[in-house]
This record gives C-alpha cells, structure tokens and sequence, in this order.
C-alpha cells in the first residue's frame, strides 16, 4: 500500500507541476488575476508541499482529490474563455487539450490497482464532476458547430464522433451512483425525493446530464445520419465501475430512453418545480416520426 501510494504521489507531483506552469501562461496571457486560476495554483501549491514531504506517509487520495480540484478550476477558466468567443473556428485543438486535462484524474484512479473500487480513491462526486465537465464541454461546443451550416456539410463525422465522445461521458456520469433501492428497510419523509433516488436523479446537474445527452441524440440523427455506424458508447455502465465494451451507439434508442425518463421526471417528483420539458418533448417526436418514416 505504501509503495502505490508513493507511486502515485510521484505521478500527481509530475502532473501538478505542468499545470501550474500551464497556469501561469494563462496568467499571464489574461493579464489580471482570475479566481479560478488563484484556486487552482493554491490547490498545486498545497499539494507540491505534501508530495515534498515523505511520499509513502502520503495518502493518494488526499494527493488526487487536491490535483483534481486545481484541474476543474484551471479547465473552467479556459471552457468559460471558449464560450465567451462561441468557439472560435481553430478550437478543436484547445477542446480536445481540455477534455485531456479533465481525463487525467480518472487515468491515475485506473492505473493505481490498489484500490479496485476507483470511488475509494477519488469518491462519487469528484469522478460524476469529471465525466460531467467533459460532457457538457462538448455539448456547449457541438451546440456551436451544429449552427455552423458549412462546417457541417464537410466534417460531419468529426461533429458524430464528438457527440458520441460527449454522450459517453454524461451517461458515465450518470451511472456512477447505483440508485436507492426502495425497500421496508428504506424510510422517506418526502415521497418525491425518494422517488428521485429511485430513478438515480441525485442532482440538478443529473437532469441536465439528461437533457444535455437526448439534445446530442438529436443532433447526431439530425445531422450525422448517413455517417458509417463505426463508432460507440459505454453501455456496462453501471455504480462505479464500468466496462470498455462498445457497442454502437443507436441516437434514437438512447436518446428516447434518457429524454422519456427526464419528462418522467420533470412532470413527476419535480412537478412544483416547473422544469421545461417542451424540448424534451419536441425532440421525441422528431424520433417518432424518423421512427415511423
């Protein structure tokens, strides 16, 4: 245990020393102080001091979860910059460098065997936030190039393979928590919440990982559908753990899976909070109707 422990320690201090540098050319290129980045080269700071100190009395998980937090808030200055400018047209670069960034975390959890169950090392949230960060920066940045009508007739393929990226990511996201099985031995105050956790919605951010994953369902039927099925999606996923299995990924069958589930929901256990389902709903028919046709 403290040989991996050390093993990772020396691997995160590796990483954490390129993106403090890569913070500081931000930095420096921003020409003020952002409060992201502040954080994030607080958060390196800390954890140059405990990988300084002796690296098998380091616990790796304390070491990951600091590198982790530096890189979601470093990545979110960078994501906010590319919103900001609608994703300039020489992006894919800077989108694929951020995802790399955001899958760091996860790669040091797999690589270290010493905990087989990677939630132990790095917990829920910090792996569904991960997933969510890559998923959602791709959303944002196929919702930009699907209003791009020339970009779309020559690199079509490029736009289905992003989107299959994105959706792999948020139904990850998604599975990482099993739902809360209702039983005798379960009691709720609240009905509609244990509803909720019934059907794995821990979260807002769990239902705009649903809407996010039926809208590039949508666009990839839409725009992607004369494209070679030889691409795919996560489908083992389930708790924390998940398979490298891929099958090919069916638009439609997943998107009306995860899109009927959110209305489900939104009109349910969420009702009093007045959720829009009227895309939701708009997407299904147009599934319907390719269905049909």
């Amino acid at each position: 245990m403290a040989a991996a422990g050390s093993g990772v320690a020396r691997r995160v201090e590796e990483l954490g020393d390129l993106a403090q540098a890569h913070i500081q050319q931000l930095s420096e290129a921003a020409g003020e102080d952002d409060h992201f980045l502040i954080r994030a080269s607080a958060a390196l700071e800390k954890l140059k001091l405990l990988c300084g100190e002796e690296k098998k009395c380091s616990n790796p998980s304390n070491l990951l979860e600091l590198y982790t937090q530096a890189i979601l808030d470093m990545t979110y200055f960078e994501e906010n910059k590319l919103v900001d400018e609608d994703f300039p047209e020489d992006s894919s670069q800077k989108v694929k460098e951020l995802i790399t960034f955001l899958s760091e975390p996860e790669i040091l959890v797999k690589e270290n065997n010493t905990y087989p169950n990677h939630c132990d090392l790095l917990g829920d949230e910090l792996l569904e936030c991960l997933s969510w960060r890559r998923g959602a920066l791709l959303y944002m940045y196929c919702h930009s190039l699907t209003k791009r009508r020339e970009w779309l007739t020559r690199k079509s393929a490029l736009l289905k393979e992003y989107l299959v990226d994105g959706i792999s990511y948020l139904l990850q996201m998604l599975n990482y928590r099993c739902p809360t099985q209702l039983d005798e031995g379960v009691s709720f105050q609240d009905l509609d919440t244990a509803k909720l956790l019934s059907e794995g919605i821990f979260s807002d951010i769990h239902l705009l990982a649903m809407m996010y994953s039926g809208e590039m369902c949508y666009w990839g039927l839409k725009h992607c559908a004369d494209q070679p099925e030889n691409q795919g999606v996560d489908t083992g996923v389930t708790g924390a753990s998940y398979t490298t299995h891929r099958e090919p990924l069916d638009f439609r069958e997943v998107g009306e899976k995860i899109l009927n589930k959110y209305v489900f929901v939104c009109e349910g256990p969420l009702k009093e909070q007045e959720w829009n389902t009227a895309n939701a709903k708009q997407i299904l028919n147009f599934f319907q109707h390719r269905a049909n046709s």
